[in-house]
């Protein structure tokens, strides 16, 4: 894994994935993302996928420079993603204005936080349940 990049590998992309995330995953709320997320064991590290609505930027320059703040934010602060259990996450932007990269960036931390606080009880539980 190295820091400060944002590579294929990634990046979740397979339609398969991205089907089971939503169907199986768990999600939450933390404004301006909702976020759904899935433990997946296969990987080396955490995989994304960032999406805008459509319905709320009519023009794709807004959709694409959203996903630019957002991925950008996402590679700067990578390393406060390294949780013990590897994850598949979705990061649906919500917000139906452009906020600026150190609100984005703010928000994106808060959700790692809380990501790598459930990862740590999963991984405690799942340590436990093998002991006993």
């Amino acid at each position: 894994m190295r820091l400060n990049t944002f590579g294929k590998s990634e990046r979740l992309s397979q339609k398969k994935y991205i089907q089971e995330l939503f169907s199986q995953g768990s999600s939450f709320y933390l404004y301006p993302f909702k976020v759904f997320y899935r433990p997946f064991s296969d990987i080396d590290e955490n995989q994304v996928l960032i999406a805008v609505s459509k319905r709320n930027f009519k023009k794709a320059v807004d959709r694409n420079k959203v996903k630019r703040r957002v991925r950008e934010a996402y590679r700067l602060n990578k390393p406060q993603f390294q949780a013990p259990v590897k994850f598949q996450i979705a990061y649906i932007y919500t917000a139906k204005e452009i906020l600026p990269f150190r609100n984005i960036e703010k928000k994106l931390i808060s959700v790692s936080q809380r990501l790598n606080k459930m990862s740590t009880l999963k991984h405690n539980n799942d340590e436990e349940t093998t002991k006993g």
